[in-house]
């Protein structure tokens, strides 16, 4: 009575969850307390929620009563009891979100064994996602004053910030925007690695809304390398992340990196950074005028080394006006000990072909493509659930289910393939052609 170009059937057609009993076992007792669900079961029941973009159990489990093609994919017949929404749940808690990661690898490791992903050219992108909080659950948290009351506090901490926006009932969703959405609101931030070959997700990990793109490749090219078993060859990403420290991770790596520079700022008052040249290999910088900058300090946090100029030489210096602030004798500037690498990528980006723009325009409808798709159809454009683990876990789940997906649309045209060839055959045949 189902379909055979449902989604459930499809997917059903590629899912193998018999492995999960095992990985599971010492999270259950087997010889006290009620009897639990089957791991299998359960498994089942979220995706077909998150494929059909139910993703809240309580709704998910009252359709199940009169979906057909949810209790057939589940295993459930039509006058079997199926479990309270508070069982899944449950489950998740008991799981953790390290187990749910564990499903989304195995379905990018099923769609690298179908050759629809390789690994070997990715694109990256991060994506905010709303988190499950009112307006009225934000709260202003003054530094400042807890600051002043408790002795000791020194003036420096005092400073550092006087108010700061927190959300009361989900701790770890912090306040975040976008270039299109200028509003602060809590959110979740999603990094997403996506092959280029059919669009498979082959790593995705959630952090709080205001860690910064940068912060994360590292440890997601790590992950995209460990999950597919492959050498990355070339990532893509946009130009948030043209940061000293990701085109470094992509050097150490032996990974091509293709970043468009960031948007060059409009000229002000004041000579920007830009200006002085940075000679890495004697570890000095030369203002415009020619004159050399001297490293001066440990380094700071993040790795960032001064240079300082010499007060005599913008003492004499025509452009000190526009160089120098008044409360300060000479020019200071401010490098990455990573610079080296953000130069070589600004003069590789010069060099850019035809090749490295339709990577970069394959990049865009890609990734933007598949968070597009996990925000319209599969309920990702706001958090079910609070705190990071739950969000990480909807996640995982979403990512698994547009995995299925491409798994399923690939066997389908295997099938096709395989059926033109059969009928092809039996017409040579016919003509009496071996």
């Amino acid at each position: 009575m189902i379909p055979d170009d449902h989604i459930l059937a499809r997917v059903d057609r590629v899912l193998d969850l018999s492995w999960l009993r095992d990985e599971v076992s010492d999270l259950y007792c087997s010889d006290n307390g009620r009897p639990g669900i089957d791991p299998e079961v359960a498994v089942r029941l979220m995706l077909a929620g998150f494929l059909l973009g139910i993703v809240h159990d309580r709704r998910l489990m009252r359709e199940a009563q009169v979906n057909l093609a949810i209790r057939w994919f589940c295993g459930f017949g039509l006058h079997e009891p199926l479990p309270d929404h508070s069982s899944l749940t449950r489950i998740r808690q008991r799981w953790g979100a390290g187990r749910f990661r564990l499903i989304f690898e195995r379905t990018v490791q099923a769609c690298i064994a179908a050759k629809i992903a390789t690994g070997e050219v990715v694109h990256l992108d991060a994506s905010l996602i709303r988190a499950h909080v009112s307006w009225d659950a934000l709260a202003v948290r003054h530094v400042e004053a807890v600051c002043e009351a408790n002795e000791g506090t020194s003036r420096d901490n005092r400073k550092k910030g006087r108010t700061k926006k927190v959300c009361v009932t989900d701790p770890d969703a912090s306040m975040a925007t976008n270039g299109r959405n200028r509003r602060l609101e809590p959110a979740y931030k999603q990094h997403t690695a996506v092959d280029d070959v059919a669009g498979v997700i082959v790593d995705v990990e959630v952090t709080t809304g205001e860690e910064n793109e940068g912060m994360a490749v590292a440890g997601r090219l790590d992950a995209v390398a460990a999950t597919t078993g492959q050498a990355m060859a070339t990532a893509t990403m946009d130009a948030g992340y043209a940061y000293a420290k990701v085109f470094r991770a992509l050097e150490d790596r032996e990974i091509e990196g293709v970043v468009p520079a960031k948007a060059e700022p409009p000229p002000g008052k004041v000579i920007p950074t830009r200006r002085f040249k940075f000679d890495a290999r004697h570890n000095i910088a030369r203002c415009p005028r020619g004159k050399i900058l001297y490293p001066r300090g440990k380094l700071q946090r993040g790795a960032f080394q001064h240079f300082h100029a010499n007060a005599k030489d913008c003492a004499a210096c025509p452009l000190k006006t526009r160089c120098v602030s008044p409360s300060r004798y000479g020019r200071v500037v401010v490098f990455n000990v990573n610079h080296p690498s953000l130069l070589r990528a600004r003069r590789k980006r010069l060099r850019w072909g035809e090749r490295e723009e339709r990577l970069y325009q394959r990049h865009r409808w890609r990734v933007e493509g598949v968070h597009g798709e996990a925000k319209t159809w599969h309920g990702l454009a706001r958090a079910v659930r609070r705190g990071l683990d739950n969000m990480r876990i909807q996640t995982f789940l979403t990512a698994a289910a547009i995995n299925l997906k491409r798994l399923a649309t690939a066997l389908i045209a295997l099938i096709y393939v395989v059926l033109n060839i059969h009928t092809h055959r039996k017409q040579l045949h016919s003509f009496g052609i071996a």
